[in-house]
């Protein structure tokens, strides 16, 4: 078995750096697909335009652009789990709560992909990685009460919407090991990807149809350009970038991203939104950033 590299390797780093920006961004974007449209069709438009741009990208990368059945069958698996599932669980989370504490409650995302990476891919387990887990999760515990807070909404909307929220964790962890598996290396990137999209696009315009009716159109080029940005540049961009991070690191690792993603959501509210962070949000960003530190630092 091949050791997984550091996330501090310059070639991880980079990509890793630009993933997290880049899904920062995201949280806000997708707020204001809420509306007219319902969810399940703004996630079939996402992907739709995201399947294109990477069968074109895998096209230009002189990449096969077919699978063998066996490929083809687990791309089919990868795409409902991840851009099937994962992302109806999240949008739909969004009308219930507010997207800071869905950002926040994803940051949950670093548990599964440890535990399921350990029992299905065995990824080495260090001791500073799980205490630096372990003091991160007591700051993202601290985020999640600001959020809470913050919602000021009932609490039986609020189980919801986290219930719909850590059932799109759990999907996404599911994906991300499955991206670490052998099978996975072994196809072309860009191709697998493709294929992985376009059958969770077919997946998300099967269930909106049935639960939503026919395609719902929103005038607003706001929110075509929401939608381009989300398919191209929030997915068509990322996810290969991300799938390599698991790739090299392991999925646990790789979930750091989404321990630092609503820190990052949390900037760009407070720069658009004019969010105010409170006492509690601050020490609970800094104390998951001290976490990430101890988790990551080199061994003597």
């Amino acid at each position: 078995m091949t050791t997984p590299v550091s996330l501090l390797a310059p070639r991880v780093a980079v990509p890793f750096a630009l993933v997290t920006l880049i899904w920062g961004s995201t949280w806000i974007v997708i707020r204001d697909q809420l509306g007219t449209v319902p969810p399940s069709w703004s996630v079939t438009y996402r992907f739709g335009i995201a399947a294109l741009a990477m069968f074109a990208i895998a096209a230009w990368r002189r990449e096969r652009l077919m699978l063998d059945s066996r490929a083809m069958g687990f791309a089919a698996l990868l795409g409902l789990a991840q851009f099937g599932f994962n992302f109806n669980f999240v949008y739909r989370a969004e009308a219930y709560i507010t997207s800071g504490l869905v950002a926040v409650l994803f940051a949950l995302l670093i548990v599964p992909n440890t535990l399921l990476g350990r029992l299905f891919l065995g990824t080495p387990l260090e001791r500073k990685f799980l205490m630096g887990g372990a003091i991160a999760l007591v700051g993202i515990g601290m985020m999640i009460a600001h959020e809470v807070d913050l919602a000021n909404r009932g609490p039986d909307i609020v189980l919801a919407g986290t219930l719909l929220t850590l059932a799109g964790v759990l999907s996404a962890s599911i994906a991300n090991v499955m991206q670490g598996s052998q099978l996975a290396k072994a196809q072309p990137m860009a191709t697998m990807v493709a294929w992985a999209m376009l059958f969770g696009t077919l997946a998300d315009a099967a269930f909106a149809w049935a639960t939503a009716g026919p395609p719902v159109w929103d005038a607003r080029p706001g929110y075509w350009l929401g939608v381009l940005y989300l398919g191209i540049i929030g997915s068509a961009v990322t996810f290969p970038l991300y799938f390599g991070i698991i790739r090299a690191v392991g999925p646990g690792p790789a979930a750091w991203g989404s321990v630092l993603i609503p820190i990052i959501a949390m900037g760009f509210s407070t720069l658009i939104e004019g969010y105010v962070w409170s006492p509690l949000s601050v020490a609970g960003g800094i104390i998951t950033l001290v976490g990430m530190v101890i988790a990551l630092r080199r061994s003597d």
